[in-house]
């Protein structure tokens, strides 16, 4: 869940955290104790937004570097689950997940409508 964390960060640029957690369907408190070790450990940071009263979380230089280390640890240990699974048990399981989020989507928007 860090790599993931971490990756959406980079991925999307300094953002607010309120705006961070709604693009990962979390709330905000699940969100402060889910970044709290990225802080810790110096992967991002959360500084001055637009205004005075708003802040945004940013991956710093460290942060960019561990996530290009761990995608490619992520990348060696999905090329060995993908051998030991087999190419049609993991377009199975990609289906099977695709499905679950799809599903999950839809509860999300009809319990924020």
């Amino acid at each position: 869940s860090q790599y993931s964390l971490l990756s959406y960060v980079v991925r999307l640029g300094p953002m607010q955290p309120s705006q961070l957690a709604e693009q990962l369907r979390m709330d905000t408190s699940t969100l402060s104790r889910n970044l709290r070790p990225l802080f810790e450990r110096g992967w991002v940071v959360m500084e001055a937004g637009a205004d005075a009263r708003s802040r945004v979380v940013r991956a710093t230089a460290a942060g960019e570097a561990q996530r290009q280390t761990a995608q490619k640890v992520w990348k060696q240990a999905q090329m060995a689950l993908n051998a030991r699974l087999g190419a049609e048990r993991i377009v199975a399981l990609h289906a099977v997940l695709d499905d679950c989020l799809h599903q999950l989507n839809e509860l999300h928007e009809v319990a924020n409508a």
